[in-house]
């Protein structure tokens, strides 16, 4: 899939986005996204084929570059668990500046007819992991890391604890005293990212004797 997008494109997609996380994929329809882009439905199907094929573009459009970026994560002259120390810090970033597509993501892949329609993205998912099974063979080798992790399980670790925080927003922001959103926000960028990454950490450092 290309991800040379024109800016038509660019602009149907982040209407789509917008649509998509506010009344979910089946709630919105072609004829929605044309009267806010103020499109013609035609053009929409032209460029995108059907909605599915939309969604997957929009997918690709806002991820399609991590792949790059955790490319170059693997060539840093960094320890494994700083590696994926910062791995966690990229995720948690790129998902409080794109929280749209990151609520889509978590809606649309609990549908297995959806996760079946998504065969692409699924395909960019997979590269993603093979960068992080890297880092933690990586650290492996260098007897730092534990031999048993399941690692396709450490990225559903941080992103579902990041998602839990995210819909229970108002149930957090009362136990923890987050009294204005701002301090929400920086809740989720500190404290948050701390605990996310202690808590891979104890996933994947042998025990202490």
């Amino acid at each position: 899939m290309k991800s040379n997008f024109t800016d038509k494109q660019i602009q149907i997609l982040e209407v789509a986005e917008t649509l998509f996380a506010e009344k979910g994929f089946d709630g919105t329809s072609i004829r929605d996204i044309s009267k806010i882009a103020k499109i013609n439905i035609a053009m929409i199907s032209y460029y995108f084929g059907s909605k599915e094929r939309l969604l997957e573009s929009l997918l690709f459009y806002r991820t399609s570059d991590l792949k790059n970026q955790l490319d170059h994560l693997i060539q840093e002259e960094l320890e494994p668990i700083d590696k994926i120390n910062k791995l966690i810090e990229l995720y948690l970033n790129r998902m409080n500046k794109n929280k749209g597509i990151y609520r889509i993501l978590h809606f649309e892949f609990n549908s297995e007819k959806r996760a079946k329609s998504l065969a692409a993205f699924s395909e960019l998912k997979k590269g993603n992991l093979k960068t992080l099974e890297t880092i933690i063979e990586e650290g492996q080798q260098k007897g730092v890391f534990r031999k048993d992790i399941i690692v396709p399980l450490l990225t559903p670790t941080i992103l579902g604890t990041f998602f839990h925080f995210q819909m229970n927003k108002p149930f957090f922001e009362e136990v923890l005293g987050l009294n204005t959103k701002e301090a929400f926000e920086n809740y989720s960028t500190t404290e948050l990212k701390n605990h996310i990454q202690q808590t891979i950490k104890a996933l994947l450092i042998h025990e202490e004797n």
